[in-house]
């Protein structure tokens, strides 16, 4: 969540999925392993998640990850979120904590739970806004969000389990997270905090990293309007690179040790008509499959808009009063125009299929909104699909490669 929490969990009308990373299909390849994305109403993990239980998923689009915490294993469900560098989960004593369906992690009944004192190099490794030292000299940490979001709790080390697809497990252990004792925002009940996989040191790639074969992950997810039962496919570590004919890469700016994947976009193309963004400052947009849509600084936004308007052949409609400024049409099945995002060193052509999305029964909606601010925005899933995408924290490059998700294979 990180800065773009306001992106990850404000309503953005956006009827999405949820995708759940079943670690239970691990593949482990030459050091690193791989995963299955499955969306939450998928029928392949009605076995982990009680849908007709549970009320009606959040209109995010946030992926949730599973794992297990502590020994003896717990299960663990939490969102999975590239602009945030902690992992957290609600943990008991859980006296001002939101709603989860599942049982709150309880420290005491783990064996491998070791608290972080305050001296301690973990504890060294918070930024120091965000570092406390308690009464017993316990290491605290307090994270809030643009949203007002809030955890705080305190640091500890314990061991995370992943299971292989055979069956075994794959224990990592002094991991450091974050036991949140007071924790508020716009989650969803299936949700126990965030896993944070961003380019700081507390993050999961970052402490997964040197046991993996490098901090390096990757990802193809399949359009929304995919079958729901079809994975997605997630790897990290040897085995995540991007490579082969069409790769194409583009440098990570760092600011201000921020853990956020900035990258720097020049401009936007809607079929022949070049878009320049005013301000193709370094790093000005955070590429983040946490949030939904694609944030844009204004101007941009309305010349793409206006753009678009002029190349589609079809009369706009209001989907929603409260939302009339989104740009719908009465159309599953758009053909034009390709929209094509000029990065520093990367083209990557856009179909309708990752611009649009089903907003209900027989209307498209575009999947960009605009911001304010006009010196970040923010690269979401939707336009993040049918590429196979490679974060590289030991090359500092983000690299894209045309896929068709649905069958890609690791």
């Amino acid at each position: 969540m990180g800065y773009p929490i306001l992106f990850h969990l404000s309503s953005l009308f956006v009827s999405l999925f949820i995708l759940l990373i079943g670690f239970s299909t691990i593949e482990v390849v030459n050091g690193g392993f791989s995963v299955n994305l499955f969306r939450i109403n998928s029928t392949n993990v009605e076995h982990l998640l009680d849908t007709a239980q549970s009320p009606t998923i959040a209109d995010d689009g946030v992926h949730i990850i599973e794992m297990s915490l502590g020994n003896p294993p717990t299960k663990y469900y939490g969102l999975m979120d590239t602009g945030s560098d902690l992992v957290w989960s609600q943990c008991l004593p859980c006296d001002d904590c939101f709603p989860q369906k599942y049982p709150y992690f309880d420290p005491k009944k783990s064996s491998t739970y070791t608290s972080v004192y305050c001296q301690e190099d973990e504890c060294n490794q918070l930024k120091e806004k965000n570092k406390g030292c308690s009464s017993n000299n316990q290491c605290s940490y307090t994270y809030s969000y643009a949203d007002s979001s809030i955890t705080q709790g305190e640091l500890a080390l314990d061991t995370i389990t992943l299971e292989s697809s055979s069956g075994g497990v794959i224990p990592l252990q002094y991991m450091i997270f974050g036991c949140g004792h007071k924790n508020s925002g716009i989650f969803d009940n299936k949700m126990m905090g965030i896993v944070g996989l961003g380019r700081g040191s507390l993050s999961l790639i970052s402490q997964i990293g040197p046991s993996f074969g490098g901090r390096r992950f990757s990802h193809c997810l399949i359009p929304y309007s995919n079958d729901n039962n079809l994975p997605s496919i997630m790897s990290f570590g040897s085995g995540s690179e991007v490579v082969g004919d069409g790769v194409v890469s583009t440098p990570l700016i760092t600011k201000q040790s921020k853990p956020f994947y900035y990258v720097t976009l020049k401009g936007i193309s809607v079929g022949y008509t070049y878009l320049p963004l005013d301000s193709s400052s370094k790093g000005n947009m955070i590429i983040d499959s946490g949030t939904t849509l694609t944030v844009l600084p204004q101007k941009l936004y309305d010349q793409l808009v206006d753009e678009v308007k002029k190349q589609v052949p079809l009369q706009p409609i209001i989907d929603d009063p409260k939302s009339d400024d989104r740009l719908c049409y009465s159309s599953t099945n758009l053909q034009d125009p390709i929209i094509t995002t000029h990065f520093e060193g990367a083209d990557l052509q856009l179909k309708p299929i990752q611009t649009f999305y089903p907003s209900k029964v027989g209307v498209s909606c575009f999947a960009f909104r605009s911001t304010s601010n006009d010196a970040v925005g923010i690269y979401g899933n939707l336009v993040q699909t049918n590429y196979l995408i490679g974060f590289d924290l030991e090359r500092e490059v983000v690299s894209f490669k045309a896929t068709q998700c649905n069958v890609h294979q690791v």
